[in-house]
């Protein structure tokens, strides 16, 4: 699941694993994007200490054995994390997914919590790369809005589940309140709203209104998020 910051990726990774027979990882390049960007994030030395920063050990571990011996693995990623020096090359092993949301929301609720952030920060300009590689590679990635899931969470992820060949499960809708024991060491600083929640948040309202910096950095992101809203599992 390629996702950016704020794009409603934590409570997915919640959803799967809520099923029972998905094994979940989170943002499992996180410390090795950290090591090599030298981006002083919240909590990054406590990331840089809990995760492998080489990329090939990360690799190594996604294409290996499922955890807990699940037969499926849900692989929570940050497309940002995907700068050069990270292999892409492996991606095109899995069965890709892409979760987009509204640049104004993302460039709203990110900012709130990390100073100054660019495009390059908030993944979607590596999102329509990573989508680009896959088709180029014969594979037709699906791409889900979270704006649909949220707008009606059991019809979007039957839809989902039916596109990557997955057993629906009702079970997806519903997570114990509190987080998940494979959260990243950062949910402190970044997972509070999920945490308190116990299942999907109702539908978002028209988008914010930006001004200034938030206001260019949503407008330099419309172009990728139009690119793949084009594309995206529909409603209807």
């Amino acid at each position: 699941m390629w996702s950016g910051p704020r794009n409603l990726s934590t409570a997915m990774m919640y959803s799967f694993a809520a099923r029972g027979d998905c094994a979940v990882v989170d943002e499992p390049f996180y410390a090795a994007y950290l090591a090599q960007t030298g981006l002083d994030h919240p909590m990054c030395d406590a990331i840089l200490a809990a995760q492998p920063q080489d990329p090939a050990r990360v690799v190594e571990g996604l294409l290996g054995t499922v955890p807990a011996q699940k037969p499926h693995f849900y692989q929570k990623h940050m497309a940002q994390h995907m700068i050069p020096g990270v292999p892409r090359d492996w991606v095109n092993e899995l069965t890709n997914v892409f979760l987009i949301r509204h640049p104004a929301r993302v460039a709203a609720s990110f900012s709130a919590k990390y100073d100054n952030p660019t495009l390059a920060d908030i993944g979607f300009v590596q999102q329509v790369e990573l989508y680009d590689q896959l088709v180029s590679a014969g594979q037709s990635p699906v791409v889900i809005d979270s704006a649909d899931i949220r707008r009606d969470p059991e019809r979007m992820l039957k839809r989902l589940c039916a596109a990557i060949d997955l057993d629906w499960a009702p079970a997806m809708l519903v997570w114990p309140r509190g987080g998940h024991a494979d959260d990243g060491v950062w949910a402190a600083h970044w997972y509070a709203a999920v945490h308190d929640s116990t299942g999907f948040a109702p539908a978002e309202g028209p988008p914010p209104e930006l001004d200034g910096a938030r206001a260019a950095l949503a407008e330099a992101a419309m172009p990728a998020y139009e690119r793949l809203r084009a594309v995206k599992l529909r409603l209807a």
